[in-house]
């Protein structure tokens, strides 16, 4: 097995529940990762004003996760959301309008490595495309199947966006 893009990463995970910091870090530990941790929102700002992370992770609810991606998008760092109590087409939409690499129910922490490595590995198109890929028939399950017809000017023109021919590697 090849090594994981993710060992020797500095990552930081925002979230208010403890026990999903520490699944996460259970997780990330597998890889390699330096997992710094925060459960507020104001530990959350002062770790990103503080440090230089290469990936963030961030909950939506109970720490101010639409501010948090704002300001990590901000100071270009990739951001992927993970929720549960978010968990609607709604959230997702604002996701990508805020920036956001990828939107990860938290039924998915156990393999949440791979979606790390996508955002690390992938464009930010090819990202997309592949947590779709994985989780489009789960989205559809939670949302109902036609949970894009409400908005479905926004996902025509992501659609669009995320069959643009790119390099689909970044290279560093």
């Amino acid at each position: 097995m090849a090594e994981s893009v993710l060992k020797g990463k500095r990552m930081l995970a925002v979230d208010d529940e403890p026990d999903i910091l520490e699944i996460l870090g259970e997780e990330l530990d597998k890889y390699g990762v330096n997992l710094d941790t925060a459960q507020s929102y104001e530990i959350g700002i002062q770790k990103l004003s503080s440090y230089t992370y290469d990936l963030v992770i961030l909950d939506i609810m109970g720490v101010r996760g639409f501010e948090l991606l704002m300001f990590a998008t901000s100071r270009d760092l990739p951001v992927v959301m993970l929720t549960a109590h978010a968990l609607s087409p709604e959230a997702l939409k604002k996701s990508i309008e805020l920036g956001a690499r990828a939107y990860v129910p938290k039924d998915e922490i156990d393999n949440i490595a791979p979606f790390l490595e996508d955002v690390l590995n992938l464009s930010y198109e090819s990202a997309w495309k592949s947590l779709f890929t994985k989780l489009g028939s789960l989205f559809g399950k939670h949302f109902g199947p036609e949970w894009r017809k409400s908005e479905q000017q926004f996902w025509s023109e992501f659609e669009k966006r995320l069959q643009v021919e790119r390099s689909s590697i970044i290279q560093s």
